[in-house]
């Protein structure tokens, strides 16, 4: 089994030898861990009093932070570009710095305006700080290995919320929410600044050759039917999947289980999305790339169908909650290979922002999206036969994603 932490370990990249310096994965691992952590999951802990304190609307608060979602997307071109070129230090730092900035922006925030644009340099961070650069960097220091560092990583990343949403509950039980948005911009400028400047000074690797028959320019790639018909598979089961996850809770309250049952379902669900990912290795091994990318996706849509129209028992939806987090896992790391499973591993960074804003910028319109379907279409079941639908389609639409070798 090859070591991952192996320094100069080989690996095909054109020139035979990749570095692999030792610190890269255990620092990716805490940093995304505590940028998760921060920038994303502290936001709904302390959305509650935030508003309680300042008056401002619920709705406009959720729009500030949907907005940095929609940012991350659109800047994930370009920060993928960067990393293509010059590797992922300067990059990764500047938004860890910048990371800490908006938290401060946010917490001194005196009106929705530069609560707002907190908000918006807190999207630029994650663009530069989350799951794309970091799967770039993977992708390109331990290629041809870098599923089992993707997983690795990602496995990091989901205790994000199971270490970062409980300290941040305490710190607002002891503090106002502004000032535990100052502790936890410390925290995060602490961790994630000195972490990508000093693991991540090695060498940039130099670029695989892109596979023997596979169309070489990025303009051409995201010109290609493929591409594009796999953007639209991956938008569509994005805005899926996620309007599952926050209307999961409405669904089960409206069938008559408590907030409490309601709430171990839910996070039972993410034990499985961490489950999930430690079998995608395997399934990697033994599936082709379009079978598994149709099959994830329409399994997604099945776990939704099935929250459509199974009631109960409360024991039946744990499992169905379970195994939709198992294929949420799966379909991160789907996300993360599919561009080397298609076109290598030459401009990953790149098309892959490209691949990932549009579904970015649908994950982020979820939320708000779901609110206002679920009346007219009757309740929150007929909203998840919806959502089922859509995942349906994307299913179909993935199994057009085959990359046809030129002759």
């Amino acid at each position: 089994m090859t070591d991952l932490n192996t320094h100069n370990d080989g690996a095909a990249t054109g020139t035979g030898v990749q570095s692999r310096p030792r610190a890269v994965l255990p620092a990716l691992c805490a940093t995304q861990i505590t940028s998760w952590g921060i920038v994303y999951y502290a936001f709904p802990v302390l959305n509650p009093q935030i508003t309680a304190a300042t008056g401002w609307p619920t709705t406009a608060t959720m729009a500030a932070f949907s907005l940095a979602l929609v940012v991350s997307g659109i800047a994930g071109i370009r920060v993928g570009r960067i990393i293509d070129h010059h590797g992922p230090r300067t990059v990764m730092t500047a938004g860890s710095a910048a990371g800490a900035a908006s938290l401060v922006v946010v917490a001194l925030a005196p009106n929705l305006p530069v609560f707002f644009a907190g908000w918006m340099l807190a999207g630029f961070a994650m663009a530069a700080t989350f799951y794309q650069p970091a799967f770039a960097t993977l992708t390109r220091y331990f290629a041809p290995d870098h599923v089992r560092a993707l997983t690795i990583v990602t496995l990091a990343g989901g205790l994000a919320s199971t270490a970062f949403a409980p300290l941040t509950a305490t710190l607002a039980d002891h503090l106002t929410w502004r000032t535990t948005y100052l502790v936890l911009a410390g925290i995060l400028a602490a961790i994630t600044i000195p972490a990508h400047a000093l693991a991540l000074r090695a060498p940039w690797p130099p670029a695989p050759p892109t596979p023997t028959g596979v169309t070489s320019t990025p303009q051409e790639v995201v010109r290609s039917s493929p591409f594009l018909l796999l953007g639209l598979a991956f938008t569509l089961s994005a805005f899926a999947m996620y309007a599952v996850v926050v209307t999961l809770v409405p669904l089960l309250l409206e069938r008559g289980y408590t907030t409490s049952q309601a709430a171990w379902a839910l996070g039972l669900g993410g034990a499985g999305q961490t489950l999930g990912r430690t079998l995608y290795a395997g399934l990697a091994r033994n599936t082709g790339t379009i079978t598994r990318t149709a099959a994830l996706v329409a399994l997604g849509a099945l776990t939704t169908a099935a929250f459509a129209v199974v009631p109960g028992p409360y024991g039946l939806l744990i499992v169905v909650s379970v195994v939709a987090g198992m294929v949420r896992g799966n379909l991160t790391l789907l996300q993360a290979t599919a561009i080397t499973d298609r076109w290598g591993a030459t401009h990953y960074g790149r098309l892959s922002g490209i691949l990932s804003a549009p579904a970015m910028t649908a994950s982020a319109l979820a939320p708000f999206t779901s609110a206002v379907l679920a009346p007219p279409l009757g309740g929150t079941p007929q909203l998840f036969g919806l959502l089922a639908g859509l995942g349906a389609a994307a299913a179909l639409i993935a199994l057009g994603t085959t990359v046809r070798p030129h002759t």
